[in-house]
Parts: C-alpha cells; structure tokens; sequence
C-alpha cells in the first residue's frame, strides 16, 4: 500500500474544513431568509385575480386581436350602410353587422365564416354536417331573446368551448358547408319559441317517422304505367256488398281517430307566446344549384333538420350572408316567408352590401380621413376616375380543427339527452359505456312520459356482433338484432327469457350456414323451422313435442322432449316427375304412421300421395320388419296408371323409416342448439366485450402494451450498443477475453496497453500532417520552377491560374503547419487527461 504524502494530507483537511464554514454560512443565510419570509404577509383578497378572458387573448392570433386595412375598410363601409339603413327605415331593427368577437374587437360578419375542408367524410355532405353540429355544441339562449347578440365568436372557440348562440351554431354550420360545396348562407330573422329554445316536445322523434315511413312504403302497391288488362270479374255482388259496409266501418274507425288525435292535438297546443314574431333567431339556407341541390332549403342548426323555405315555423327575415358579401331582405315578412323569394340578384328584394365599385361607397364616408389608412389606401381617395373591384376580406379566422377524439364523442361530456312527444333519445359516443351502447330510443304511452311503451337501444363494437336490441315492456318481450360473423349465423331473436323450452323466434343468416336455415320458431310444446336454398329442397319443417315426462328430480332437464309429429315441405325437384317428387311428409311417431304427399302435375288438381303403418317392432334391430298390404294405401291420380307393387311399397317404407330417425337427430340437434344458442347469450351478457382495431392505441391495452415493450428493448439496445461504442476500454478488454472480474496485473496492462495505443495514434496523426506539410511544399516548389522555365512564354491568362494555384497553396500549408504546431501542443494533454480518466475508472480505480 502506497504512503499518503503529509503535504497532501493537509490540502484534504483545509478543503474540509472550508467546505464545513461554507455550509455553516449557507445554513445561517438559508435561517435569515426563512424569518424574513415568515414576516412577511401577503393579502390575497388585494391581489388581482387572472382574468380568463386577458389569458384567452394572449394565446390568440394577430389577426383575432387587430383588424387589418382591408377590414377596417369593410367595417367604415358597413357602418356607412347601417346609417343609411337607419334613416330610411327607423321602424326596423338595427342590423347585424360588425358585432365583437372574444377579444373584443369589431369584426364583420362576413369574415368571420371560415371555410375549411376537414378529413371527415361525415361532413362532406350537409345531413353529417347538420348532425354533428347539433350534438357537438351546447346552446346559449339570446339575453334578451328580441335582440341579436353582442359578440359573435369565432368558430375555433366554438369548437373548443362546445357553447354557443344560435347565430353560433350557424356561423360554424355555414363554414363547414362552404367548405363542401354548397351555396351556403346565414340568415338572421325571427322564428318561433319552439326553434329556438329546442323545444321538440311537440315532434314525433325522427327514428320513430322514419321507421313509419319505411312500413308505408313497404305497403304502398307498386303501380305499373303499363300493365295487363285485369281479367273479368267474377266475384259475388253479396261479398262486394259485404266489403263495402266493413271499408265503411273502417272509414267511421279511422274518423274517430283522427278526431280524437285534434282533440288530442289542441289540447297539446302551447299557450300563446307574448314574444311572438319579436324572438331573434339565426339559422342557415343552402341555395340550389351547387351538389346538384334541387330546391332551396332551410337548416336549423340547433337540432339538424331541414325545412322548406315555407315553413310556418320562421316568421321573417332580417338580413342574410356568406363569406362574399350581405344582403338585406326587402320583402315583406308579416306572412313569414311563405311568400319570401330568395333571389339575391333581384335588387328590389334584396339590397346588397358590396357591389364591387369601392369609391361609390367611399364618398358616402364622410367620417373616414385619408389619416385613417396607410400610404397604399390613400391612391382609394385621389380625385380620379379609377373603378377598382372591392373583394370581402379574407377570414380573419385560423382553421378549423376537430380531432378525432371529439368527432369520436360527439357530444359534451360524450352524452345528449333529446325529449320528444311520447318519446326520449340519448345518444352515447362509442366505447364511452361498457356495453357499447351508443342510442337509445324509449317510447312513452303519456304526454308525461312516465309508462315506458317500447325501448329501443343501438350498440356497437360489440364482439357478440349485437347491433340492435328492443324491448317491449307490456309483454316483457325483447328482440335482438345481430350484425354478420356471429355464432351459428344468428340474425335476431325475439324471447321472453333465456331459458330453454320458451316461446322464441330466431331468424339465420341462410346463406352462412351449411344447412340453410333461415327460421325457428318455438311456441309452447311446437318448433317451426324454415330453410333456403337447400339441395334437397326442404323448405319447411314442423315438430310437435310431448310433454317431458321426469321420472325422479335427479333427472337432467336438458333430456330431450318425445316427438309427436314432424311435418317436412318441400320445394319442386324439376328433374323428376311430379308423382315421383315428395311434397310434403308427415312423421306421426305417437301414432307409429308416416303419410306423403307427392307434388301435382300442372294440369292436375288434386295430388297423389302414400300413408304407411309401421310394424309394431320397427325399432328392434335384429328383427326383419315384417309388411302387409294393409300397412300401405295409395292414391293414384292417373287412373290408367299401374299400380305400385308391395316390394316398391315395402322398400319406400323402409326408406321412410331410416329418414324418420335422420329427422328425429336432427331436431334433437336443433335443440341443442337452441341449448347452446342460450348458454352463449347469457355467458355474453355477463362478460360483455367491446372490440377494439388493433390500430386504435389510445384504447387497445394490448397492442399499447405491445408497442410499449417494443420501443423498451429498442431503447434497451440501443444503449447498449452506445455504452458499447463509448467503452474505450472494449478492445482492450476484448484482447483479455472479456473477463467478469479484473486482477492488479490486468489492470496495469490495461493502462499500459490504451495509453500505448493513445501515444501511437497522436504520433500516426502527426506523422501524416508532417506527409500532407511536405507534399504540398514539394508541389508547390514544382510548380515555381515550371513558373521560372515558362515564364517568358505565359500568357495572361496562365499567370493568373498561376498566382491563383499558389494563393490556394499557400494557404493549405499555413493550415497544416497550424494543425500540426496545435498536434504538438495538445498531445501531452490528451495524454494525460487519458491516463486521469483510466485513474478514474471504477474498474481500473481500485488497482490504480
């Protein structure tokens, strides 16, 4: 062990004993600073708190702040309109025009639509466009309700806020729509109480009318231009007689009816609103022509549908705009607009802001000085005969954007509760509830709303593949509706409970399943089952059960039920004839007789068919079954046909018995099915799954996670092989075989061999700067006497790549003898900075 010099000893308690007053020092500072703080007392309620509103302006751009020329012109030229709208017309409201926006800044109405294409296909149309306003945002009611609003807000803090005023709502509605394509515009007029608080108390729920009209249209006969002349009449005059006294009866229903539903109606009447005719309100008109739109239309904004520009429901017409220019409505409004044109080209109905020559509404400023706009406006105010073109402004507006995560919600907070007459709809965004459940539809039988009727719930994602699911709460019955890819091809079923031997209906999806079944049908002790495009050409298929008779309680319940009777139907077989092709067969197991029906001939009217009487030991096996011609009758339909022989008759017996046991497994493999069918659903209404894309990683934990280790042991490896890199110690150790633990002598030839390696790769540089120092010395000394032989023969032009060849030169070579004279002056350094590095090492430290 190596002795500690006394001299540095010393140093070591003199830098302790410093270090000990400093922190001394630094403890008594920190004391002081804490008293000091402790005596000082700071009065919350005389701070100012942050304004929310001098936050939002801050994180604003330029543009929501300030207007530009451009829009100060338009502004100057809006309030010149408005005074002389004003003085001619002081019965009439002030207009909207130039309200403030959240930073409190005058902006036109014009430039604060801001179309901007989203990469949505929801809202490339204007039926997406209109739905998702209307859930995305929440409205604010008008304060007072006869006064349009003092702010008009962009449609970015829409987005973000999810509230807004009517006007609102149609200013983003008519961004969005403009962007698509359509000839968009908002209107500003007065509409009832009902459109513009939402109130739909009074309207039959859209699902429901739409459901309505989808059973009209499937009932309404279909009429031909040309059609076959009806054959002759040839029904009885009583029967006429007798419909036409029950179309009567029915006539008198129907009147009663819809006397009752006026009675109904003008009890539902609201009371008469004192406000109306005076509540503002703003919605959007889509003009026809663009997206090959047929007619005009109006949009309500606040619950997404569409009206004719006649309905009653709005009241008149203040003003209307889009993006290029605003007009004001001239017409007469005290019908509403049933009688309103919307030709904006017609200048007696509509009087236009803007009409493109900017000096006639200049010289109508007298208020506006030459001070009030830079040195590039004042050319608007010469004294010359100049007509220029005046453009809307561009949106002062940033673009819009919509995540995915809000198109995915939808709604604020992901929910949306809409009452209508008789009826209540809530929507969900996906994946928000466990169940998958995203709408939800109950019917009342009450104006009130307290006896639910009928409810209906629409999923998704579901991994059972359920789409639909009703519930008729009289009879406690529910109705499932399944979408492609679910077990045994399920399509709907309709149930009471899940429990076996239970009235049920399930319908299949044929065409996925290899025995075709289309339909089953249990009521009580019968099942019922339909078939498609079978090869054997069943169609049809009827079972009667037995009651299950249980012998003792141990007795499994799952035992299947004896049959009674089966009856098969069958399609027409084409290749065989038709006394030859079975129709139907009828298994009567109880009775021990089988009867078939053959298919008839076209020009036959009655069918032929066989009844069988099976042998009392048809079941045994080991004994012949045993035939008689009293055990077969027959019907032949053509009487000069031979009758069939006993050998024939006995053969389609024995057939039809084997066919009896078939048919006697496969209803018991029906049942089971039906078994299994219900031990699933219940399974899967206990442990409900949603189905998550593997591509959707905010909500697959598994993919997530999979990713996650991914990136870790890239991120792992990747340091690895930096620490590798780093190592400089990894050659030299490889050398000694990479060993785990290092001895003293390894150690010092660790040391010996990089400082070895260090001292010969400073030589190796130097001596190539030293090899670059004398070639470029030695070209150049070339090229000066190749200068002293030529010289008298040179031209300019040589001389001058002469001179510039030896600048370059002689710059190279001051460079180099500068690099080398700082090789030499560094070297030692490196030298030593390594050998303190390799003292520093923790695997060289302790042996060194």
């Amino acid at each position: 062990m190596e002795a500690v010099p006394e001299h540095d000893g010393d140093k070591e308690e003199a830098a302790t004993e410093q270090d000990n007053e400093a922190q001394t020092d630094f403890a008594k500072k920190l004391e002081e600073l804490d008293q000091a703080l402790s005596a000082v007392q700071i009065n919350n309620s005389s701070l100012p708190m942050p304004d929310k509103r001098e936050e939002d302006e801050k994180l604003c751009p330029p543009s929501y702040k300030s207007n530009s020329q451009k829009e100060k012109l338009v502004i100057a030229l809006a309030e010149n309109f408005r005074r002389q709208y004003t003085h001619l017309y002081p019965d009439r409201k002030p207009l909207f025009l130039s309200p403030l926006n959240e930073c409190g800044v005058e902006k036109f109405v014009s430039t604060t639509l801001r179309p901007t294409v989203l990469p949505y296909p929801e809202l490339f149309n204007w039926e997406g466009s209109a739905s998702f306003v209307s859930d995305f945002l929440s409205l604010e009611e008008l304060d007072p309700p006869t006064d349009p609003p003092r702010h008009l807000y962009s449609p970015t803090r829409v987005l973000q806020t999810q509230r807004g005023s009517c006007f609102d709502f149609s200013t983003l509605l008519c961004s969005l729509l403009l962007a698509a394509g359509y000839n968009a515009y908002c209107v500003s007029g007065y509409a009832t109480k009902d459109v513009c608080l939402i109130n739909l108390g009074r309207e039959d729920c859209p699902l429901l009318s739409r459901h309505e009209k989808g059973k009209k249209e499937e009932q309404a006969p279909t009429v031909l231009k040309y059609s076959v002349k009806p054959p002759r009449d040839l029904s009885s005059a009583f029967e006429r007689r007798q419909e036409e006294v029950r179309q009567k009866e029915a006539q008198a229903a129907r009147l009663r009816k819809q006397q009752e539903a006026d009675m109904l109606q003008e009890l539902e009447r609201p009371p008469p609103d004192p406000l109306f005719g005076l509540r503002v309100h703003c919605w959007v008109l889509v003009k026809c022509g663009d997206r090959e739109v047929p007619e005009d239309f109006f949009i309500e904004p606040l619950s997404g549908k569409t009206f004719p520009t006649t309905d009653q429901n709005f009241l008149g017409v203040e003003s209307i705009w889009n993006n290029r220019n605003y007009w004001v409505n001239m017409q007469d409004c005290r019908r509403g607009c049933a009688n309103m044109t919307f030709d904006l080209g017609d200048p007696v109905k509509w009087e236009y802001l803007l009409c493109g020559d900017t000096s006639q509404y200049l010289l109508h400023i007298p208020a506006m000085k030459k001070q009030d706009f830079e040195d590039d406006d004042v050319s608007v105010f010469e004294e010359k005969e100049e007509f220029k073109v005046f453009e809307m402004p561009p949106s002062w507006v940033s673009e819009l954007h919509i995540s995915q995560q809000d198109m995915e919600m939808r709604c604020p907070g992901g929910i949306k509760v809409l009452l209508y007459r008789k009826a209540k709809l809530e929507k969900f965004a996906p994946y928000l509830l466990k169940d998958g459940l995203v709408t939800r539809l109950t019917t009342y039988h009450d104006l009130e709303c307290t006896k639910e009727c009928i409810v209906k719930e629409w999923y998704q994602n579901r991994s059972d593949h359920l789409e639909e699911r009703e519930l008729h709460k009289a009879g406690n019955i529910t109705l499932e509706r399944f979408t492609h890819g679910r077990s045994f091809a399920l399509k709907s079923h309709r149930y009471v409970t899940l429990t076996p031997d239970s009235d049920r209906d399930m319908e299949f999806y044929s065409q996925a399943r290899a025995d075709g079944l289309a339909c089953r049908v249990e009521v009580g002790l019968q099942m019922t089952e339909t078939f498609e495009d079978r090869p054997d050409f069943l169609c049809y298929r009827h079972i009667v059960f037995g009651k299950r008779a249980r012998i003792n309680i141990s007795q499994p319940v799952h035992v299947h039920r004896p049959l009674v009777k089966v009856v098969e139907r069958f399609h027409r077989d084409t290749t065989k004839p038709a006394s030859e092709d079975v129709a139907e067969r009828v298994f009567l197991v109880s009775e021990d007789r089988i009867q078939v029906t053959y298919h008839r001939d076209d020009d036959r009217i009655i069918p032929a068919w066989r009844n069988f009487i099976k042998p009392q030991n048809s079941g045994d096996a080991q004994n012949t079954v045993p035939f008689t011609p009293d055990m077969a009758s027959t019907f032949q339909v053509d009487p000069f046909q031979k009758p069939s022989k006993n050998l024939f008759l006995y053969e389609t017996l024995i057939g039809l018995m084997k066919e009896e046991e078939k048919v006697a497994q496969r209803i018991k493999d029906s049942e089971k099915e039906v078994r299994a069918i219900l031990d699933l659903r219940r399974h899967e209404e206990k442990h409900i799954e949603l189905h998550i894309s593997i591509y959707n990683t905010a909500r697959n934990d598994k993919a997530r996670k999979h990713r996650e280790a991914l990136e870790r042991m890239a991120e792992e490896v990747r340091l690895r092989q930096e620490e590798k890199e780093l190592d400089f110690l990894s050659p030299f150790l490889a050398q000694l075989g990479n060993p785990d633990q290092l001895t003293h002598q390894m150690a010092l030839q660790l040391r010996s061999d990089s400082l070895a390696d260090l001292k010969q790769r400073l030589i190796d540089k130097a001596n190539h700067i030293q090899a670059r120092f004398e070639k470029e010395t030695q070209e150049l000394q070339q090229k000066q006497q190749w200068y002293q032989k030529n010289q008298l023969t040179m031209t300019k032009e040589d001389e001058d790549q002469y001179l510039a060849y030896c600048s370059d030169t002689m710059f190279r070579i001051h460079v180099l003898k500068l690099r080398l004279s700082r090789h030499k002056d560094r070297a030692p350094q490196q030298y030593l900075a390594l050998d303190e590095k390799l003292r520093r090492d923790p695997r060289l430290a302790p042996f060194l």
